[in-house]
């Protein structure tokens, strides 16, 4: 039980035509248990273990085995697709206040979605020899190094603003599609820019609008990516049109909503709206 977990004092209830605070619809601060300490530091430690993947990533990248590093990339991406739900359900932010999670989030995630990455893709020979590929593989470090910096790179309404920094997916096609140098080069260049550029891109777990089938696509998706590791030196056409279908919609879906949301009317929020904004 709830109850069992932390403690709340009662909220009065409010009266037909008061006007509501966030204070007065959400439970005033409660008193962790031992229990609920433990669990979040576990959830911590649970996170943190992204930034092993993403050394054993670099390991596997310098010892040439790229599908052992592609599975590890997906052992960090369910790790990223879940650590948030389960500090939210936890509640680590109030249970753990002298640890800031969000911080530990944004280090595996440099790791594992750009540095890890960019190191694959330099060490197995994607990239242009000598100059041309070190600045190739930099650039994408440097726009990321911004954009993880940026105080609104997720926004209120739970979007990524510009490109989220998805090299790690940029890697897995490069190699499920045997993409050349030259439009490896291309791809990283046009999504370097794509940062700077104002579009919300849907945070598949967070974003309200048809969250429930960003989430059932994105699941699908992590299935494709699987089944597609398995056959990574002939992977079936069938399984890379549907995992690319993916990409299709999330870009389409995202360029959608950026030029839609801004239109909609405002909605007037209720009692049990605005807590279910500060829960999610």
């Amino acid at each position: 039980m709830r109850d069992s977990l932390w403690r709340t004092s009662a909220v009065p209830a409010p009266r037909l035509g008061d006007t509501l605070t966030t204070h007065e619809v959400v439970d005033t601060p409660y008193v962790p248990s031992t229990r609920m300490r433990l669990a979040g530091a576990a959830l911590h430690a649970y996170t943190a273990t992204g930034t092993v993947f993403a050394f054993l990533l670099v390991v596997a990248a310098f010892e040439g085995e790229v599908k052992r590093a592609l599975w590890l990339a997906l052992a960090a991406l369910v790790i990223d697709g879940t650590d948030g739900f389960l500090a939210r359900y936890l509640r680590v932010s109030e249970t753990i206040p002298s640890f800031d999670g969000a911080r530990l989030d944004d280090i595996v995630d440099y790791l594992t979605y750009a540095f890890a990455p960019m190191v694959l893709l330099w060490t197995t020979g994607r990239l242009p020899a000598g100059g041309i590929g070190i600045t190739l593989a930099v650039l994408p470090l440097l726009a990321s190094s911004y954009q993880f910096c940026r105080t609104d790179a997720k926004t209120a309404d739970h979007f990524f603003l510009g490109f989220p920094s998805y090299w790690n997916v940029v890697a897995f096609y490069v190699y499920v599609l045997d993409l050349g140098k030259v439009v490896t080069a291309v791809i990283l260049i046009v999504c370097a820019v794509l940062v700077f550029v104002p579009i919300r891109y849907v945070y598949p777990s967070r974003t309200k609008v048809y969250r429930g089938l960003n989430i059932a696509l994105t699941a699908l998706w992590l299935v494709t990516y699987a089944v597609l590791l398995t056959e990574l030196s002939d992977p079936h056409q069938g399984v890379v049109a549907l995992s690319f279908l993916y990409l299709v919609y999330y870009a389409g879906m995202s360029l959608y909503l950026t030029l839609v949301l801004p239109r909609l009317p405002a909605k007037r929020l209720s009692q049990d709206a605005i807590a279910a904004d500060l829960d999610d």
